[in-house]
């Protein structure tokens, strides 16, 4: 396992001024076709203005939240973020990507718990969902820990490398990461932690410190 480089993370909103990191990120094809299935090809500067510009730009599109993850130094660690919101049905789809060098280090559980608990208490959503490739063993552990429940198999939905992969569907409910919130809150140790910027209150870092509000 590599040694943590940072033991401390921060979340806040991606930025265009990422997009040159992630390029590089992205030139890894497999890598990159493992976390989007509608990604084939590493892009320059003037495609990931193309492709991932409006992330950068949420206050024009409520329908998403992106957030940078950075370690100390400042430097981006990876990205996660909810995209398709519906006000109307109070969901939302998760996407999680950390570099590679940074990973297997719980950078991205505590990411993503950080997440949850903004779609859940902050925005109000009742449900969210995320979608990996069958042979993406980490993605599976990592929403399983989490509480999402598998709802389905989509055959053959992803193509890469040549061939079809299956694509499995996971759903999460606000009442159901309430029930395990705290489980997990106490299963991940403080020696990695992950909060939003700016934020002074322990109830936005993971894991939560004394300052967490209850659970509603």
């Amino acid at each position: 396992m590599p040694q943590r480089q940072s033991a401390a993370f921060w979340l806040r909103p991606l930025e265009k001024g990422d997009f040159a990191s992630m390029a590089v990120w992205f030139q890894n094809v497999a890598d990159l076709a493992r976390f989007d299935r509608s990604a084939r090809a590493p892009l320059n500067s003037e495609g990931m203005d193309a492709s991932w510009g409006q992330t950068a730009e949420a206050a024009k599109d409520p329908g998403r939240h992106w957030f940078a993850i950075t370690a100390e130094t400042g430097e981006l660690c990876g990205i996660t973020g909810l995209e398709n919101i519906s006000s109307v049905n109070r969901d939302a789809v998760i996407a999680l990507f950390i570099e590679e060098s940074r990973r297997r280090q719980g950078i991205g559980i505590r990411s993503m718990a950080l997440v949850l608990d903004f779609a859940f208490r902050q925005i109000g959503l009742n449900r969210v969902t995320s979608y990996y490739r069958s042979d993406n063993p980490r993605s599976r552990q990592m929403t399983s820990r989490a509480g999402f429940a598998t709802e389905g198999t989509m055959r053959d939905a992803w193509f890469a490398d040549g061939r079809y992969y299956d694509m499995i569907c996971v759903g999460l409910l606000r009442s159901e990461w309430n029930a395990c919130r705290a489980a997990l809150a106490r299963e991940l140790d403080d020696s990695c932690t992950a909060r939003f910027l700016g934020s002074g209150s322990s109830g936005w870092s993971w894991p939560p410190g004394p300052q967490d509000p209850p659970d509603s």
